[in-house]
């Protein structure tokens, strides 16, 4: 369809028609077809770290230790790489075309790394494009998942989904941990490892067929003048409501907005919204999502050396203490997910951040006692990031819900690089403060600094938090087309990705 002219309004009841819908089947499928990325991000972080050293004997590829620990950091590097690059095209082609081209392109990337066959250079560098590749794809999905997500889910709903859909990372880490286990243990290393990388594309084949049917998001549509589209779209979805047997309930006529179709804004128009029109709030989400990503790849990251340095754990026996640390990461999300919705989110924010700051904090004095075993310590760790989970999801709601649409992809991309920059930084020096584990005081001291900074997450939340609670997107920030809107930043420079 023919896009409006930028220069002619458009009234509109898309948004209004969105927050109305009652749950449904449609709904719950959309759910399952996009929340997938998570998992499929657990599991590639989880299988990637069990199998760097298997991938050091002769019998695999006989990588030195060092060229198999860049694995896991090639591989973040292309999920910043990713998100900032595809996080842009979301917000310029939409979200179902950008949600599709993610997903092949991780499929190709996980895929084409199980058919590395030799250690030479060549072959090493292949490994090396191809982990890259892989992350590029689940860094584009986080950008154009969560608005998607966002963007098609009634308001009522969007913070528990969105919170429980961020959560499902740590089912990903479960589902890597089992696989890995028995394929490095049941059937030779050398074939055990390749299949260990095939089990999320072989999922995500199944979930590229689901995600065919899925519309493109009415809202991404209206506000880029493409009305006759947007409508169509709408029409689907409250037609897969009625099919379902759900009525639907009478739109709010006023809640009408009026918009002016532009352009697209780049990267630098970006920092003049985030930093000109919302300075309060992008403070708010740098801090959320550096200090839970600090956090959690301090711990994640560093929690084998832990359990052997400091409690003899045999490597053998360290999944085992995976999964229940996973679980623990898992639950919470799902079980204190909707509290987000009904008490708010300043109050869940600020309490998630600062109790598992607190938590940490008696952890570490624990810890240096030398009152803690390998079992206990993991239920501590459990405990701590069964609320540190729920806060970390709810970061990612926090920076996908408080911007304009229109720059909604590229301002979740940003977060989530300078979240993954900064949290790139534990586990380095975390490691460096376990050592050979003879010096406990060290990373006591390294407990209570992680514990500092999600307290201060928390402390931030509490006096920058937005109280986006059932509102609709569009009364939270107020989209850059809307006619007439307060600030200045409109959608300029569009002919480039990165204009003035």
């Amino acid at each position: 369809m023919a896009a409006t002219p930028a220069s002619a309004p458009v009234r509109t009841l898309i948004p209004a028609r969105i927050d109305r819908l009652p749950w449904s089947r449609f709904h719950t499928r959309m759910v399952v077809a996009l929340g997938v990325a998570w998992i499929l991000d657990g599991l590639e972080i989880t299988v990637a770290s069990a199998v760097a050293d298997t991938l050091t004997k002769p019998e695999t590829l006989h990588l030195s230790s060092a060229a198999a620990g860049l694995l896991a950091t090639i591989y973040l590097a292309g999920e910043v790489v990713g998100a900032l690059f595809f996080g842009n095209l979301s917000d310029k082609l939409g979200r179902r075309n950008l949600f599709m081209l993610t997903l092949a392109v991780y499929l190709l990337g996980s895929g084409l790394t199980a058919a590395t066959l030799g250690n030479g250079a060549g072959w090493v560098a292949f490994l090396y494009v191809t982990r890259f590749v892989a992350g590029m794809g689940i860094g584009g999905e986080y950008a154009a998942i969560n608005s998607a997500i966002d963007e098609l889910i009634p308001a009522r709903y969007r913070g528990r989904v969105d919170i429980a859909v961020n959560g499902t990372y740590w089912a990903g880490a479960v589902l890597g941990t089992i696989g890995t286990y028995i394929l490095l243990n049941q059937i030779s290393v050398s074939l055990g490892w390749r299949l260990g990388f095939l089990i999320g594309p072989v999922l995500g084949v199944v979930i590229l067929l689901v995600r065919r049917h899925l519309p493109e998001s009415p809202r991404w549509q209206i506000m880029h003048g493409r009305e006759h589209a947007a409508e169509a779209s709408i029409k689907q979805i409250e037609h897969e409501v009625e099919q379902a047997g759900r009525s639907l309930p009478p739109v709010d006529r006023s809640k009408a907005i009026e918009v002016t179709p532009a352009e697209q804004i780049g990267y630098v128009a970006l920092a003049r919204v985030l930093f000109r029109e919302y300075p309060s709030r992008a403070i708010l989400g740098a801090s959320l999502m550096i200090s839970q990503s600090f956090l959690y790849n301090a711990i994640f990251f560093t929690y084998t050396l832990v359990l052997g340095k400091f409690y003899g754990v045999p490597s053998a026996a360290t999944p085992i203490y995976l999964i229940a640390f996973a679980v623990g990461n898992l639950v919470g999300p799902f079980t204190i997910g909707h509290l987000f919705d009904t008490l708010g989110r300043r109050t869940m924010l600020s309490g998630t951040y600062l109790v598992s700051g607190v938590l940490l904090a008696i952890t570490a004095v624990l810890f240096y006692a030398g009152s803690l075993n390998a079992i206990t310590q993991t239920i501590a760790w459990c405990v701590i990031f069964f609320f540190a989970s729920a806060g970390a999801s709810a970061g990612y709601l926090t920076v996908s819900e408080i911007f304009p649409l229109e720059v909604r992809a590229k301002a979740i991309a940003v977060f989530f690089a300078i979240a993954q920059c900064f949290g790139a930084l534990g586990p380095v020096f975390y490691g460096a403060l376990i050592g050979t584990g003879d010096h406990p005081v060290r990373l006591f001291l390294g407990y209570l600094l992680g514990a500092a900074v999600m307290i201060a997450g928390g402390l931030i939340a509490r006096f920058l938090a937005v109280d986006a609670e059932g509102k609709s997107l569009e009364e939270i920030a107020q989209p850059l087309a809307a006619t007439g809107r307060r600030g200045r930043t409109r959608a300029e420079g569009a002919s480039s990705p990165f204009s003035t």
